[in-house]
């Protein structure tokens, strides 16, 4: 069974750092693109950052500078480092893989994980 399993999140101060990871478990062979969506309440999910398996990154305007994205493709595992964070940050963060292939050749067109809280609060 292929899933994404997200770790980390939490509480933080504003100002603060956390750091998100995400691992694709089951037997990959490939993935197109991994990403960070999230949901704040009573808002629509938006995207955070997006790191395909060559070429470059894309982030949201709101959160270029403070977060970056990165990915360990041998892990199958990428990871999202938020800095200087902001009330307005808090949010449910989900992983998402796009275009994901097992070994057995199966294709996943998307993936999501659980979701992982962060609150950024005083």
């Amino acid at each position: 069974q292929v899933q994404l399993v997200e770790s980390g999140g939490g509480l933080v101060q504003p100002g603060g750092s956390l750091s998100l990871s995400c691992a694709a478990s089951g037997r990959i062979f490939s993935i197109k693109a991994m990403g960070w969506y999230r949901q704040a309440p009573g808002k629509q999910r938006e995207l955070v950052a997006l790191i395909p398996s060559s070429g470059s990154t894309n982030y949201a305007d709101s959160v270029k500078g403070r977060f970056t994205i990165s990915r360990d493709n041998a892990k199958n595992t990428v990871y999202l480092q938020m800095n200087s964070l902001k009330p307005e940050d808090t949010a449910v963060y989900y992983c998402n893989a796009v275009d994901l292939r097992v070994v057995t050749g199966i294709k996943y067109r998307e993936l999501w994980g659980q979701g992982t809280l962060v609150t950024v609060s005083s």
